[in-house]
């Protein structure tokens, strides 16, 4: 089938009758379950889930001994590793459960004199060995004594195999160890872990990985920190019929091995390399292949996926992306294939494992009669932040993960330039604004929040490792970089990368050696010195909000805080002051940058007189927000109302998105970033368009129980009316897509709000039942249709809608039911979801926290999320391990809408309750939780007055 909607021009008018009150309008949730339902009587009935064993709580080390410490010394070096590991796909018979057996030998050199050996090891069964011990050691060296094992045991805190000796190793001299294991094959989405899925009423077993940051050690015992990179020669054993992978290409030979007939499969040595971008899968899966200047590429997923041509859109944007890369790096591409496989079960969105990039389904896999176009963009960037990995994170290699904002910030940054390789017609770079600069103030703005770059000494168990992958790592590291590129010039940043990627190959490097590279080029252009404006960006928290007047030309700056009257203890060296570099036009016209350079200057440039306007951070590439005098305030609005055109888009978008957080700052009125809306009846970019919607939703979180609701509803309605005709006109009766990446969201925001405030056009009638039979929604539209759908709906449609979700082999599909699932009114559908997501028969666990916070998205499964939540936290933190990096969004998820002191009092309770039990990768979104509240409680109080009169008054009949 062709792009676009299936509806005949005729029909088209009564088409998007897609919104909630319209169930006998929507799609196949009703039309086709009254069909299905004289064929199909059978009901979706829940089933009992597994569970993993629960992982050792982390505590305070108890003694100063060596193996209670959770960093290693430094006195042992590995060089490589033999390892043979044999996944079972199947259980065993005894214990019904799916193992893994392995033996390893790591070739180390000493660096100093030891008579202890640490070693990672995490939930493994060792074999005694002939010498009575977990382990046997030996030297590589004839002739050199070899100390005998006194003791071996595990230390399960800090995850040690620890063995002491009876003498030295000496320094210099290089050792063997060797050990046989076994553990689980589990379904917990770490170290060595099994995911499962249906495939013409099959069960297949897939036996995958996912190493980083600290579960290397769950799957064979290592040296699992970032700096100790080996060379690994990887051996698998699995069942015939069955494909393995891992980091290097592979060679595989039928064996014999205990009278069972299977396949050995052998890869070639790896480069030099960290633990955690280690890879080795075995599945039933199938490929698709091209070569590029050498360079084997493979898309690897379940046979249907890639018979469907799922996997085509990732194999034809790889070799692009994969080019741009090497001439944006100047360094050849460091290996001979890029193998990537969508795996069904898979906690993040992707992993960089050098040469065996693993993803979730709808990450990688894309098709075109059920993915939209957020799927395909999601797809490009994602791929793109992996592979720019494959140099910036796994050529060079941060030393410690206290630096692991610049692993991830770069590639989160680079990803939106990869992906404009890609799809260069999408003007994909602009939307970093909206995707990481902005949705990281919401964060940085809390005094909760934390550096980028934290002491090395600070981060030392898994768990604070887990907490640092955030949006201050990935999206602060992105805005910040984004920044410096700017100001540098792109000329100058690349040369330093690849000066700094030239030097460290193959090794390990902290920030500063970044910055060292990025002086040296600099100073081959311009006689100015880099370090102080990134000594001041990085070791402290938050950012500035510059303020600039107008009259006077005094431009000042302010650590900008959410709540102006919470406490910020966190000491920062230079006093929450920045060097600022500041972009900027007078009435359409751009100006000489300025910089700001204290806590206050006087620019006479930047005064403005009669009706010129003062407009700065030019397309927000500073890492700051910016505040005027209240009469260049008015002139702004009066451009927007007049001729919005003259401001640039990115910065209408700014505009909008300043006004609301300097509102809730406290430094403007609330009624003045409600002015910046006004003229949203004449825009039609998205970008503006998304940014005022992401701020009215605070609006809607805040006062969707109370009497603004009605107001507000009926003010957006009025506003979204003339986008709404746009899209219906430029569509032609939306019997088409608009042909722009932009207008393509923008048409989706049209028609979510316009079915969210009850567009008239968009009630139910009696003639669209008729209608809507006979096409098909494009997938565009599908969650909106889905979600308003679910909501208008009762018990049979929501069983149906489940139904469908269960069977689903498209996996943005499934993706897209099991959001809508979350949109029913019914509290008693809402209170069984939540039970099912802990039911990994019913919900995979890698989709369990985020199916919670759709429920809490809901204003009717908010309570009833957050009441399951505290009643099963213990639960949820062990069968999903406290080092999840999902914990934080399900705490921020099911706490957002708090807004009264009851709430507030039991947030603090559940924080007091679960102190002994942790939060893991979360234990920093519960103090922001809190903190936000706080906000939220103040705010209301002081503005829901102000902003009811507001929405009645621009609501009034005009006479």
């Amino acid at each position: 089938m062709g792009k676009g909607f299936y509806i005949s021009k005729p029909v088209g008018i009564v088409s998007i009758i897609l919104c909630a009150g319209a169930l006998a309008t929507i799609i196949a949730l009703s039309v086709v379950y009254s069909e299905e339902k004289a064929k199909n009587n059978n009901q979706v009935s829940p089933t009992d889930g597994g569970t993993t064993s629960k992982p050792p709580v982390t505590t305070l080390a108890p003694s100063n001994e060596p193996w209670d410490k959770y960093r290693l010394p430094k006195n042992l070096v590995p060089d490589h590793y033999n390892l043979t590991l044999w996944p079972r796909l199947t259980p065993d018979l005894t214990t019904g459960l799916y193992i893994f057996t392995g033996k390893s030998t790591v070739e180390f050199e000493t660096t100093e004199e030891t008579d202890l050996i640490l070693i990672h090891s995490s939930k493994l069964n060792y074999t005694i060995l002939e010498n009575g011990h977990l382990a046997r050691l030996t030297s590589v060296n004839s002739g050199v004594r070899v100390p005998l094992i006194k003791v071996s045991w595990l230390q399960s805190v800090t995850q040690y195999l620890v063995l002491q000796l009876d003498g030295k190793l000496m320094t210099g001299h290089r050792y063997h160890l060797y050990t046989k294991f076994t553990g689980e094959l589990a379904d917990d989405l770490g170290g060595f872990y099994r995911s499962e899925y249906m495939e013409d009423g099959v069960k297949k077993v897939v036996a995958t990985t996912q190493m980083q940051p600290t579960d290397a050690r769950k799957a064979f015992p290592c040296f699992d920190e970032p700096a100790m990179k080996a060379i690994f020669y990887i051996t698998l054993i699995h069942d015939r019929g069955t494909v393995a992978l891992s980091n290097g290409e592979e060679k595989g030979y039928p064996v014999t091995i205990d009278n069972q007939h299977v396949q050995k499969t052998v890869f070639e040595p790896t480069e030099k390399m960290s633990t955690y971008l280690l890879a080795f899968i075995v599945s039933d899966f199938d490929f698709i292949n091209n070569t590029i200047d050498g360079v084997w590429i493979r898309i690897f997923a379940r046979k249907p996926a890639i018979a469907a041509g799922q996997g085509e859109y990732a194999l034809n944007k790889t070799g692009p992306i994969l080019k741009f890369f090497e001439k944006y790096y100047n360094s050849s591409y460091p290996l001979p294939k890029s193998d990537q496989i969508a795996l069904p079960d898979f906690n993040a969105g992707a992993m960089e494992n050098w040469g065996l990039i693993t993803y979730r389904e709808t990450a990688l896999l894309y098709d075109k009669e059920f993915s939209s176009n957020s799927n395909k963009q999601r797809i490009a960037t994602i791929i793109a932040h992996e592979l720019a990995h494959m140099w910036f994170g796994n050529l060079v290699t941060l030393r410690w993960w206290n630096d692991l904002w610049l692993n991830e910030g770069f590639a989160s940054y680079v990803e939106y330039l990869g992906a404009h390789e890609a799809e260069p017609d999408w003007n994909v770079k602009d939307l970093i604004v909206l995707g990481d600069v902005h949705r990281v103030f919401a964060v940085d703005a809390l005094a909760s929040s934390h550096p980028l770059s934290s002491k090395e000494e600070d981060i030392q168990k898994p768990a604070q490792i887990s907490e640092l992958f955030d949006a201050i790592s990935y999206s602060k590291g992105a805005s910040v970089l984004r920044m410096l590129s700017d100001f540098l010039t792109e000329e100058v940043f690349t040369m330093g990368l690849r000066t700094y990627l030239s030097e460290f190959a193959f090794g390990n490097a902290v920030y500063t050696d970044l910055w060292k590279h990025l002086q040296m080029c600099l100073c081959t252009r311009i006689s100015r010195t880099l370090r102080p404006t990134v000594n001041i960006i990085f070791p402290q928290m938050g950012f500035p909000v510059v303020t600039i007047d107008t009259k006077t030309g005094v431009v000042s700056q302010k650590h900008f805080l959410l709540d102006p009257d919470s406490e910020v203890t966190a000491p920062s060296p230079f006093n929450y002051e920045w060097i600022v570099p500041i972009k900027w036009m007078k009435t359409g016209a751009v100006q000489s940058p300025y910089w700001l350079r204290g806590k206050s200057a006087t620019n006479d440039a930047m005064k403005a007189l009669g009706t010129e306007w003062v407009l700065a951070n030019l397309n927000v590439v500073g890492y700051y927000r910016v505040n005027y005098d209240e009469e260049n305030w008015g002139r702004l609005l009066n451009g927007l109302s007049t001729n919005h055109q003259l401001i640039p888009v990115i910065n209408r978008a700014q505009l909008v998105d300043d006004a609301f957080n300097l509102a809730r700052a406290k430094i403007i009125s609330t009624v003045l970033a409600l002015n910046t809306t006004k003229y949203l009846d004449k825009e039609r970019e998205y970008m503006p368009w998304e940014s005022a919607l992401n701020n009215l939703d605070f609006f809607y979180l805040m006062f969707d129980r109370s009497e603004v609701y009605g107001p507000m509803q009926d003010y957006l309605r009025k506003q979204v009316t003339p986008l709404f005709n746009y899209y219906k006109t430029l569509t032609e009766n939306w019997s088409k897509v608009p042909d722009g990446h932009m207008d393509q969201y923008n048409q989706v925001n049209a028609i979510s709000l316009a079915c969210r405030t009850g567009l008239e056009e968009l009630k139910p009638s009696a003639l669209s039942v008729v209608m809507l039979s006979f096409f098909r929604i494009h997938p565009n539209l599908r969650s909106t249709v889905y979600c308003n759908a679910i909501a208008a709906s009762g018990a049979n449609e929501w069983e149906f809608a489940w139904s469908q979700f269960k069977n689903a082999t498209i996996a943005t599909e499934a993706d897209k039911l099991r959001s809508a699932l979350a949109c029913t009114k019914q509290p008693w559908l809402l209170n069984r979801y939540l039970e099912y997501t802990l039911d990994p028969k019913m919900i995979r666990k890698q989709d369990a926290t985020s199916t919670i916070v759709y429920i809490a998205n809901n204003v009717i499964g908010q309570s009833l999320a957050w009441d399951f939540v505290r009643a099963r936290w213990s639960y949820i933190f062990t069968q999903y391990g406290g080092g999840s990096f999902s914990f934080s969004n399900l705490i921020n998820g099911v706490t957002k809408r708090f807004s009264t002191e009851f709430e507030l009092q039991q947030l603090k309770q559940f924080k007091e309750d679960n102190a002994e039990v942790g939060f893991g990768s979360g234990t920093l979104a519960v103090d922001q939780s809190i903190e936000r509240t706080t906000a939220n409680i103040k705010w209301i109080a002081e503005n829901k007055q102000n902003v009811l009169n507001w929405f009645r008054d621009e609501t009034k009949p005009v006479f």
